[in-house]
């Protein structure tokens, strides 16, 4: 059961617009060690989403002793499997 979020490979085009924004940039910014300039061609094979994590939310749920215990089965991590079971089911209703 453990369908993560996939990181999904960007294409950026190029617009005249980027091009013209990265040309008219501020250049006396541009010799910041920490903070390199870089090319809008550096950002064509981006990644989306490689570290993307949900906000998630504390609550309280009351569940049935016998799931609990199949969950605490499988071994550690029975509340992300709690949260991995809902997530599929919500992707899942999402496609219908």
């Amino acid at each position: 059961m453990n369908e993560r979020f996939t990181p999904r490979p960007f294409t950026l085009e190029i617009t005249d617009e980027i091009r013209q924004a990265y040309e008219e940039r501020d250049r006396r910014l541009d010799n910041d060690p920490d903070n390199p300039t870089r090319p809008p061609e550096f950002f064509k094979s981006g990644i989306i989403g490689k570290y993307y994590r949900p906000v998630k939310t504390q609550i309280s749920v009351r569940i049935d002793n016998e799931i609990l215990d199949w969950l605490k089965s499988k071994g550690e991590g029975h509340l992300t499997r709690i949260n991995e079971i809902l997530r599929s089911h919500m992707m899942a209703e999402a496609k219908r």
